[in-house]
C-alpha cells in the first residue's frame, strides 16, 4: 500500500516536470539572444545599406531605415517582455491555479444542474420501487 515505488514515481515526475519547465525556459532564452543577434546584425545591415550605398534615397523616404529599426526594436522588446516579465506571472503555477479555478467551477454548475434535474425530475424512493417490483412480480423466482 505505501510502497516505495510510488514515491519514487512520484519524484520522478516531479523531476520530469522541473526538468521539462527548465528547458523551455532555455529555449525561450535561446531564441531571445538569436533574435537579438539577428537584431544587431539586421540593423547594421540596414544602415549600411542606406547611407553608404544610398539604396533606397530614389523611392523611399528619406532615412528609412531609422524607421525600420525603430520597428524592429519595438517588436525586440515585446520579445523581451514577454520571455522575462509575462513568463513570471503565467508561468507553469499560473496554469495550475486557472486549471483548478475552472474544474471547481465547472462541478459547480454540473451540482447545479443535478439540483435541477432531481428537483424537476421527482424520482420514486428506492423503497417504493422494490416494493412495486415485488408487487408485480407474483412469478415464483425459479421460473424467471
Amino acid at each position: 500500500m505505501f510502497s516505495k515505488t510510488k514515491k519514487n514515481n512520484r519524484i520522478d515526475a516531479e523531476q520530469r516536470e522541473q526538468y521539462e519547465y527548465a528547458r523551455r525556459r532555455i529555449k525561450q532564452k535561446k531564441n531571445l539572444m538569436r533574435h537579438f543577434i539577428l537584431f544587431l546584425v539586421g540593423s547594421i545591415i540596414l544602415i549600411i545599406i542606406n547611407p553608404v550605398l544610398g539604396y533606397g534615397n530614389e523611392t523611399l523616404i528619406k532615412d528609412w531605415f531609422i524607421w525600420a529599426i525603430l520597428i524592429w526594436t519595438f517588436i525586440f522588446l515585446i520579445h523581451l517582455f514577454n520571455v522575462f516579465v509575462m513568463n513570471k506571472f503565467m508561468d507553469k503555477e499560473w496554469e495550475d491555479r486557472q486549471l483548478e479555478k475552472l474544474k471547481a467551477r465547472q462541478a459547480e454548475k454540473i451540482a447545479e444542474l443535478q439540483k435541477q434535474v432531481d428537483s424537476e425530475l421527482q424520482l420514486p424512493k428506492t423503497d417504493d420501487f422494490t416494493k412495486k417490483n415485488d408487487a408485480d412480480n407474483l412469478l415464483p423466482p425459479d421460473v424467471q
